[in-house]
């Protein structure tokens, strides 16, 4: 009993102290204070072509990996939504990326969600599901914050609460978005991203 007890009370100080992330820890494809990649002619719900270069006057640009459809993902809309409110006139940029490839997450659908809520970001579909794997994304939602000068800031989640926004006790995005347009580096810079796995082709 005792050593089942043990053990127990092992996994969760385990678990515990996983939430304090090194860099890389939880993404297998970026660190932090690397460039980022590029991606290129993403189609948008305007119907017209994005390109990361296209938010170059942008101090920080965050990008979010998300779809139409899961839970976690439409839970954190009206919080992506505000927190490109919040930021518009300090030069961050929120985009979008969809790149489920299921009747429920195709264009027409994102455009329908992107019109329903009022999305004041881009909302981009990428079917070849590339700039997923490029940066390293698994569920939806799934961050990424890059300075000005694109390099990688901050990785993980929105928040410590996505299903329920009136649970929030850290907001580690806005945390991070802080630091990074304050010229320093953000206190938590990765965390376990948490939401439905990307649905891969392949």
């Amino acid at each position: 009993m005792k050593r089942r007890v043990f053990t127990l009370a092992f996994a969760l100080a385990t678990a515990l102290v996983a939430g304090q992330a090194s860099a890389g820890k939880f993404n297998s494809v970026l660190n932090i204070g690397q460039k980022a990649p590029d991606f290129k002619n993403l189609v948008g719900t305007d119907d017209k072509q994005h390109s990361l270069a296209d938010f170059k006057d942008a101090d920080a640009v965050v990008l979010v990996f998300t779809c139409n459809q899961c839970p976690v993902a439409v839970a954190c809309e009206d919080r992506v939504i505000e927190l490109q409110k919040s930021y518009k006139g300090k030069k961050v940029q929120v985009v979008a990326i969809n790149v489920n490839t299921d009747p429920g997450d195709a264009l027409d659908k994102m455009k329908e969600r992107a019109s329903a809520k009022g999305f004041n970001f881009p909302y981009l579909y990428d079917p070849t599901q590339k700039v997923a794997r490029d940066f390293g994304a698994k569920v939806t939602p799934d961050v990424v914050l890059l300075n000005k000068n694109r390099e990688v800031a901050y990785l993980g989640l929105i928040d410590d609460s996505p299903l329920n926004e009136a649970e929030v006790k850290q907001a580690h995005l806005r945390d991070a978005i802080d630091a990074v347009l304050a010229g320093k580096s953000p206190e938590v810079a990765e965390t376990r991203a948490k939401g439905c796995g990307i649905k891969w082709d392949n």
